[in-house]
């Protein structure tokens, strides 16, 4: 028999309001039972280190545990992948860091769109990086390397971990923003670059603070400047790269998301208690440890940082030519 247009309507209401109270009574016991947070990359770097630090706070304020699984491969995509297939019911979560905007436009085909398909939940905190050369490179200070580099076109190699990293791509926007030519030189890995930067075999690279600050204080290497806006605490008179080339800005960030579609509830409780774990002062201090700045806020602040990232490097990736292997 059918149904009624008037019945039909109320039929639908029906269903989509018992759906909202059965989705809101699920987000209220979330979670319910263990949840995954793949991070892209091997342990022991950055992104693993923030992940496991805001876990192990999650797991103690929610009562289930949050378990790291590392899922390297693909420059980050294959982890992303596994998270966007996932269900969406915030017990598969995603530890990323810039390459999530960056691939958007290294990869010519992804199977899937990150500012769709993954939803933004907290950013974990930004580590500023520094532009170190070799100490045998003559020049002390950004316009002198700059001249030294027009003067060399060609002849000057920058290191990085790999194509489409960010410091990879932080030192394409230096060729973009001032004309120099700097060699892209990817190891596996941003050790090994940094061992032949000391060696001599390549002359610069921007390298994570956390990373290089050793060899800087130690005289391995030498610092011209600090990519980011402002100044760095630990390196009060070293200037930025924007004292001499404006607009210039890089850093690498950390951040939390899921599968698009996840319960706003769901999305809004993580928020809250990585926001509070951002604010406790062990947190804060381990993860100084690696150079960081924690950056607490909402999603959509996150959402929108996302956003203005994959703008900057898609035109970075495009200016470079860069295409991943």
């Amino acid at each position: 028999m059918a149904l009624s247009r008037r019945k039909f309507l109320h039929f639908v209401a029906c269903a989509s309001a018992g759906s909202a109270i059965t989705n809101t009574a699920w987000a209220q016991t979330y979670p319910a039972r263990a949840v995954q947070m793949l991070v892209p990359f091997a342990p022991g770097g950055g992104t693993d280190l923030a992940a496991r630090l805001i876990g192990q706070w999650l797991s103690e304020q929610l009562g289930q545990q949050f378990i790291t699984i590392n899922r390297p491969g693909a420059g980050s995509n294959v982890a992303t992948e596994a998270v966007v297939r996932a269900s969406s019911d915030g017990y598969t979560l995603l530890v990323f860091d810039p390459s999530a905007a960056i691939n958007a436009t290294l990869y010519d085909k992804l199977n899937f769109a990150f500012l769709r398909d993954i939803a933004p939940i907290a950013l974990l905190m930004r580590t500023p990086i520094l532009m170190v050369v070799n100490p045998a490179v003559p020049a002390k200070t950004v316009p002198e390397f700059i001249a030294y580099a027009k003067a060399n076109p060609g002849k000057i190699n920058m290191g990085s971990g790999g194509i489409g990293t960010t410091p990879h791509v932080s030192g394409e926007l230096f060729n973009m923003m001032t004309g120099v030519k700097l060699v892209h030189v990817p190891y596996r890995g941003s050790g090994p670059a940094r061992t032949d930067l000391i060696a001599g075999q390549i002359q610069v690279m921007f390298d994570p603070i956390a990373q290089a600050l050793e060899y800087v204080r130690g005289g391995q290497l030498r610092a011209l400047a600090i990519c980011t806006t402002t100044r760095a605490e630990v390196l009060p008179d070293l200037p930025t790269v924007s004292e001499f080339v404006s607009g210039y800005a890089s850093d690498t960030w950390y951040g939390v998301g899921a599968p698009r579609g996840t319960p706003p509830e769901i999305i809004q409780t993580l928020n809250r208690e990585i926001n509070a774990g951002l604010l406790d002062p062990k947190i804060k201090a381990r993860l100084a440890d690696l150079g960081g700045t924690v950056l607490a806020g909402s999603p959509a602040d996150f959402g929108k940082l996302l956003a203005e990232e994959t703008e900057k490097w898609g035109k970075v990736v495009k200016f470079s030519g860069t295409k991943a292997d």
